[in-house]
């Protein structure tokens, strides 16, 4: 798909009508105006967990190729790459410090002359330098585990490419279902429109510091956390929904978490595990100095803000992602929902399957012995 390419979306919604000709088909350049009375009638039907990957114009012709800073991947990537530009004559992207390393190999080998030819060809970036769209880019391949889908999510704030994850034998690969050895056919069913994937839903989060004013806007996939960092204090925070206090956190902390970001920190605080197309958000507290404090699940369209007390003994520290890590100071607070700009995960066989496996593989969800039938006397 070029630049002005389309992406064709079937209408898996019953209820609530439809559109002119029965299905959502929307131009890239105004995706988020489509897909976001799309997303409001999923909070009804909830059928929003498998869409057919369908170019409905011409085939991708940009695509961002990511990987994960890991020495012991290069010669996956390197195969990647080379098939990507050689064989399927695809523009590629990827972040300039991947490219220092594919010339240190090259360097380090006198014969890779296929692979100084496939450097010549690549297009670089610097990270938080430029402003990704789905409008700049087609579709992002990820190498790696869970952390580089995140970090390819977070390089568009607004709306998101599918994205194709592969994981590798030494990642966690909940996020990144397709195993790396099957990556060529892979690619060709996401090219021939015979791949299916699921609309993760994103938090859209605004830090406001109270002393000067500034605000601050960010996607998140996973989670933001509030703790309460190198303090030996309490954390105590103001947890307020739709603009009226509910409860005061006195711990190390809170997660608001995606359905995504369930079977993250939030998972390691004692939340429940959500599908990722569960309309939804979660709040966590970490460490509560309470017995009766569990976590809760409130609807996609909460709005939430959690602001550092004022009675505060001390500062506390917000992270979104695991990144960007800033300090909050008394009456700094941070506005959390549901953001209309979601990302589209292919999956590897159905969002059920995949995220059922993830959870046996990754985690051993309820790994035990069978007990034996019982011998009659």
């Amino acid at each position: 798909m070029n630049c002005n390419g389309r992406v064709h979306v079937p209408n898996t919604c019953s209820g609530g009508g439809e559109d002119e000709e029965g299905q959502w088909e929307h131009a890239r350049s105004s995706i988020t105006l489509r897909w976001k009375p799309y997303f409001q009638r999923g909070l009804k039907d909830s059928k929003l967990d498998n869409h057919l990957l369908k170019w409905a114009d011409s085939l991708p012709r940009r695509v961002m190729a990511v990987k994960k800073p890991d020495p012991t991947l290069l010669p996956a990537f390197i195969e990647l790459l080379t098939h990507l530009v050689s064989d399927l004559h695809l523009e590629v992207l990827v972040e300039i410090n991947a490219v220092s390393e594919l010339r240190a190999a090259a360097a380090a080998d006198e014969a890779a002359v296929s692979l100084d030819s496939v450097i010549s060809q690549l297009r670089t970036f610097v990270y938080a330098e430029f402003s990704f769209s789905d409008r700049t880019v087609d579709l992002i391949v990820c190498i790696g585990g869970d952390g580089s889908l995140l970090y390819a999510s977070n390089l568009f704030q607004a709306d998101v490419p599918p994205i194709l994850a592969f994981h590798h034998h030494n990642s966690l690969g909940l996020l990144s279902p397709h195993r790396f050895e099957n990556y060529r056919a892979d690619l060709r069913s996401v090219l021939d429109s015979r791949s299916h994937f699921i609309m993760r839903s994103r938090l859209a989060c605004r830090l406001s510091h109270a002393n000067s004013g500034a605000s601050d806007f960010k996607q998140v996939l996973n989670e933001v956390v509030i703790d309460r960092g190198p303090s030996g204090y309490l954390c105590i925070i103001d947890v307020l929904i739709e603009e009226r206090t509910v409860t005061t956190v006195q711990g190390d902390g809170l997660i608001v978490s995606s359905p995504t970001g369930s079977t993250a920190y939030a998972m390691a605080a004692g939340a429940n595990m959500l599908h990722p197309s569960v309309p939804a958000l979660l709040v966590a507290p970490v460490c509560p100095h309470s017995l009766s404090f569990r976590p809760v699940v409130l609807p996609a369209s909460t709005s939430i803000k959690v602001r550092l007390a004022e009675a505060a003994r001390g500062t506390a520290w917000v992270s979104f992602d695991g990144r960007d890590r800033q300090e909050l100071l008394p009456g700094d607070s941070v506005s959390i929902t549901t953001s209309e700009y979601m990302v589209p995960s292919i999956s590897a066989r159905s969002p059920l399957q995949d995220w059922f496996s993830g959870l046996a593989d990754c985690f051993h969800w309820n790994v035990r012995s069978v007990q034996n039938k019982q011998k009659s006397v």
